[in-house]
C-alpha cells in the first residue's frame, strides 16, 4: 500500500519533466503551453470543487433518493493527480516563458560571426578542467560589450578559457566576478547557458569571492593542499569523494573511474547528503535536542554542505529530497521514498526547468528511483542463488547500473562489464573516505588535525583508486553498444529483461513462469552474443597490441588516422577514408571516447571515417574549411563536440602531453584551404615521444614552415606529409631530424605513394621508415632508455 501511495505522485514528476523539456527546447511556444495548462488546471479544479460542493445535497426533484454522488475515491485521486501534474507543468512552462525575453535579447546580438566581445559575469559553477586542457565554468552575465555597445544581460553563460589566459587564477572560483574577453555564440537548444563563450583573449578576475563563497572556496583549496604529498592516486580522490573537487584527479584515474562505473562516487549526490544529515541528526539527538531542533540542525548543515560542494544538479536533487524528508519528520508523517523523489523532482523543475536537459540530474533521479523500486526485488531474487548478505550488497549497484546504463550510452556507447563488481568492492570504502575527507576539510583551522584526517581518508580512497584501475585494466572491461537513442532503448530493454529474470521466482501463475523463462532465454542469448563479440573485437584485439603504445598509426588504407594517448586521454588525427577500418582500429585499441579530434583538412581520405567517432568527440580542432568542411564540423558540434579553428601558435594539453599548432597561419590568403592549409601539430610529453604531424603539406608551405622557426627538433617521430608524395621539401626533414618516419599509405594505391623521391629524402636523414601498407598498424612509445620502441602488425 505504501509503495502504491508513493507511486501516485510519479506522474506529477514525469509530466512536469516532459513539459519542462518541451518548453526549453521550443521556448517560443512556452507561453502558449503555460496558458493552455493553466486553463486546464483551472477547469479541472473548478469541476472537482463543484462536484465536492454538490456531493450529498438533495436533488430538487428526487429528494434524498436522487442525490448526486461524488465519483469514487479512485477517480477523485486521479483528478487530484492530474491537477497537480498540470499545475507543476504549467509553472515550469511559465518560468521558461518569463525568462525568455531576456534570453532572446542576448541571443539576438550579433555573436555568431566571431566578433570580439567582453562579458562581465559572476561565476556560479565550479572550475573544471576539460580533456583538451582548457578550464570551463558556468556564470551569470551582467553585461555584454560588443565594440562600443553595452547591453545588460542577467543570463547564464558557459565560459571556456586556456589556463594560461587567466589573470590571478588562484582567485577564480565560485562567487568571483570576472571579465571574459573573446568570442561567443548562442548556446544549444535546451541548455541553460544562453551563450557559449570562448575567452581567447583571457579572463580577468575583477573581484574575488566574498562571504560564504570565499569561506567555502578556502575550505576546498585547503583540503586539496592537505592531501598534497600523499602517495599514489588515492590522494587525488579524497577531495572528490568529500566535496566533489576533482581538480587533482589524474586523467588516467578519471578514465579508469568511468570505465569501472565508479565515477559517481566523486559526483556528490544523495549518499553524501544522507551521511551529512544523518550525522547532524545523530549529534543533535545525542545532545538531547527536540525534534524541531534536530530538523533545524539538519537543514542548516545541509545548506552549508550544498554551498561547500557547489550546487550541482545531483546535489540540488538530493538536498531537495532531504529537505522534504525533514519536513515530513517535523510534521510527524513518514513519507514514502518515491513520493519524496517525485515532489523533489517536480519542485526543482519548476524552479529550474533547464534541469530537464541535464544528464547529471537525470542520472541522479533515475539512480534513486531504481534503488527505491528495484533493490529489494533484486535482492530477493539474488538471495535464491547466493547468501543473503551478498545478495543485498549486489542488489544496490546492480539496480543502479541497470537503470542508469541507457542514459550513459548517450555519452559513451559501451557497457561496463565489471561495474557491479567494482562497486561491490569499492562501495564500503566510500562512506569512510567521504566522512573523513569532509572532517579534514572542515578542520582547516587546525592544520595538524587536518593532515591527520586527510591521511586517514587517503586509505579508503586509495582502495577505491586501486579498484578502479584494476577493473579498467581487465580484458573486455567494456563492450561496444549501439549509439544514441536506439542504443539507449535497446539497453533499457535488456536491463528490464535481466531484472525480470532475477526478480521473478519460479512459482506463480503460468504467465509469470513463462515471463521468467523467456527472460532467462533472452539474457542467455544476449550474454553469449555480447561475450563473443567482445572477445573478437576487444579482448583479442587488445592482446595483439602493446599496452604501452603512445602513438598508433591505424591501417585505414590510403588515408590518415593516427591515435595519440597520454595518461588516459586520447587524440585522433584525421579519420581515414572509410568508417569500417577506423572503427575496427578504435575497437582493437579499446578506444571509446576521443578527447581531441584533429581534422587537418577536408579531403575524403582524412574525413571519410567521421561516422565512426561522431557523438564520441570532446573537442574538434580543424583547419580553415570550405562548404564540405563546415558541414563536417557542424555534424560533430550537433552531437556535442566543441569546435576550435586551428592556427599557428594555438596550444593545449592532452593528458600529460602538450600540443602546439605550427601551421596554418591565421588569416592566410596564400593557403586558404586544402592540402597546403593542413593543420600541422607538434606533440610531446606525457609518454608521447616528440612527434611532428605534417598533414598533406606540399613543398612550398613546408619551406615556409621551416623558415618560420616553429620547429623544435630533433623529432623522434615525423608523420610524412601527403602519404609520401613526391612534392616534399628536403630541408624540412633535414631540420626536423626524425628518428622514425611514419608513412600512412594504402597498399597498391593509384598514386604510387610513397614515391621514390620522398623515400630518398627520408633515407638521407637516416630515418627509419615505417609504412602502413607493408607494416599494417604501427604502435610507438618511449622506452625506458629514452629511445622509441615500435611494434608492427607485420613483423612485431
Amino acid at each position: 500500500m505504501r509503495r502504491r501511495l508513493g507511486l501516485r505522485l510519479v506522474p506529477v514528476a514525469a509530466a512536469c519533466w516532459a513539459v519542462a523539456a518541451a518548453a526549453i527546447l521550443a521556448p517560443a511556444a512556452s507561453p502558449w503551453i503555460a496558458l493552455t495548462l493553466w486553463a486546464l488546471v483551472l477547469g479541472l479544479t473548478t469541476a472537482v470543487l463543484s462536484l465536492s460542493t454538490r456531493d450529498g445535497l438533495p436533488s430538487r426533484h428526487g429528494g434524498a433518493q436522487a442525490r448526486f454522488r461524488m465519483p469514487r475515491a479512485a477517480v477523485r485521486r486521479t483528478l487530484v493527480v492530474v491537477v497537480l501534474a498540470g499545475a507543476a507543468s504549467a509553472a515550469a512552462a511559465s518560468h521558461v516563458a518569463l525568462a525568455q525575453p531576456a534570453r532572446t535579447a542576448v541571443e539576438d546580438l550579433a555573436l555568431t560571426g566571431g566578433r570580439a566581445v567582453a562579458i562581465r559575469a559572476d561565476v556560479t559553477g565550479k572550475i573544471e578542467r576539460r580533456a583538451d586542457g582548457s578550464l570551463a565554468f558556468d556564470a551569470v552575465a551582467s553585461r555584454v560589450t560588443i565594440g562600443d555597445e553595452i547591453y545588460g544581460a542577467g543570463v547564464e553563460i558557459a565560459v571556456r578559457v586556456s589556463p594560461a589566459d587567466v589573470d590571478r587564477p588562484w582567485q577564480l572560483d565560485v562567487g568571483s566576478t570576472v571579465d571574459a574577453h573573446g568570442t561567443a555564440k548562442p548556446g544549444r537548444p535546451g541548455e541553460r547557458a544562453v551563450l557559449e563563450v570562448w575567452a581567447s583573449r583571457g579572463v580577468e578576475v575583477v573581484q574575488p569571492p566574498g562571504g560564504v563563497s570565499a569561506v567555502a572556496g578556502g575550505l576546498r583549496r585547503g583540503l586539496v593542499a592537505a592531501v598534497h604529498g600523499l602517495p599514489g592516486e588515492g590522494a587525488g580522490l579524497v577531495p572528490g569523494l568529500a566535496v566533489g573537487d576533482t581538480s587533482i584527479v589524474s586523467p588516467s584515474l578519471d578514465a579508469a573511474m568511468k570505465e569501472s562505473s565508479l565515477s559517481h562516487l566523486t559526483a556528490v549526490s544523495g549518499a553524501n547528503c544522507a551521511l551529512v544529515v544523518g550525522i547532524a541528526f545523530a549529534l543533535a539527538a545525542a545532545l538531547g535536542a527536540s525534534r524541531r531542533l534536530r530538523v533545524a540542525c539538519g537543514v542548516a548543515v545541509l545548506a552549508g554542505f550544498v554551498i561547500l560542494v557547489t550546487p550541482e544538479p545531483s546535489v540540488v536533487r538530493a538536498a531537495a529530497m532531504a529537505a522534504i524528508a525533514m519536513l515530513a519528520v517535523l510534521l510527524g508523517r513518514a513519507g514514502a521514498g518515491m513520493a519524496l523523489l517525485s515532489v523533489a523532482v517536480a519542485l526543482l523543475l519548476v524552479l529550474d526547468p533547464w534541469l530537464a536537459a541535464s544528464l547529471g540530474f537525470a542520472l541522479s533521479a533515475v539512480a534513486t528511483a531504481s534503488l527505491l523500486l528495484w533493490a529489494r526485488p533484486l535482492a530477493t531474487g539474488l538471495a535464491r542463488a547466493v547468501p543473503r548478505p551478498l545478495a543485498l550488497a549486489l542488489a544496490v549497484p546492480l539496480a543502479a547500473q541497470l537503470a542508469c546504463g541507457p542514459l550513459l550510452i548517450l555519452i559513451e556507447p559501451t557497457v561496463p562489464v565489471y561495474g557491479v563488481l567494482a562497486n561491490l568492492l569499492a562501495g564500503p570504502a566510500a562512506p569512510a573516505a567521504t566522512v573523513l575527507g569532509l572532517a579534514a576539510c572542515l578542520s582547516a583551522p587546525l592544520p595538524w588535525l587536518q593532515s591527520g584526517l586527510a591521511a586517514l581518508a587517503w586509505l579508503p580512497a586509495s582502495w577505491i583508486a586501486a579498484t578502479a584501475t584494476t577493473a579498467s585494466a581487465l580484458p573486455a572491461d567494456a563492450l561496444p553498444w549501439l549509439e544514441g537513442i536506439p542504443g539507449a532503448v535497446a539497453l533499457a530493454g535488456v536491463g528490464l529483461v535481466i531484472g525480470l529474470a532475477i526478480a521473478l521466482d519460479r512459482g506463480g501463475s503460468r504467465a509469470r513462469r513463462a515471463t521468467r523463462g523467456t527472460a532467462i532465454v533472452v539474457v542467455a542469448v544476449l550474454t553469449g552474443g555480447g561475450l563473443g563479440a567482445g572477445a573478437l573485437t576487444r579482448v583479442a584485439g587488445r592482446w595483439t597490441l602493446p599496452g604501452t603504445w603512445a602513438v598508433l598509426a591505424c591501417d585505414v588504407g590510403q588515408g590518415d588516422a593516427v591515435l595519440l594517448r597520454s595518461e588516459g586521454a586520447v587524440a585522433l588525427i584525421d579519420t581515414g577514408p572509410d568508417l569500417e577500418p577506423l572503427a575496427a582500429c578504435l575497437s582493437r585499441a579499446g578506444i571509446d571516447r576521443i578527447d581531441l579530434l584533429v581534422l587537418t583538412h577536408y579531403d575524403l581520405d582524412h574525413i571519410g571515417g567521421l561516422d565512426a567517432v561522431r557523438g564520441r568527440v570532446g573537442t574538434v580542432l580543424h583547419g580553415p574549411g570550405d562548404g564540405t568542411g563546415q558541414a563536417a564540423i557542424a555534424s560533430l558540434t550537433a552531437r556535442g563536440a566543441r569546435a576550435t579553428e586551428a592556427s599557428a601558435g594555438l596550444s593545449g594539453s592532452l593528458g600529460g602531453a602538450r600540443w602546439r599548432v605550427l601551421w596554418p597561419k591565421a588569416g592566410s590568403r596564400a593557403f586558404p584551404s586544402g592540402n597546403d592549409a593542413s593543420v600541422v601539430l607538434d606533440v610531446r610529453g606525457g609518454g608521447i615521444p616528440p612527434t611532428l604531424l605534417l598533414g598533406d603539406l606540399s613543398a612550398s608551405p613546408q619551406r615556409l614552415l621551416t623558415a618560420s622557426g616553429a620547429l623544435d627538433p630533433p623529432y623522434a617521430i615525423v608523420k610524412t606529409a601527403h602519404h609520401g608524395s613526391a612534392d616534399q621539401d628536403a630541408g624540412l626533414y633535414a631540420a626536423a631530424r626524425p628518428s622514425i618516419a611514419l608513412v600512412t599509405v594504402g597498399a597498391d594505391n593509384d598514386y604510387g605513394h610513397p614515391r621514390d623521391e620522398a623515400l630518398k629524402i627520408l633515407a638521407d636523414v637516416d630515418a627509419k621508415i615505417l609504412r602502413t601498407d607493408r607494416d599494417g598498424a604501427i604502435a610507438l612509445w618511449s622506452a625506458e632508455t629514452g629511445a622509441v620502441s615500435m611494434w608492427r602488425d607485420s613483423g612485431g
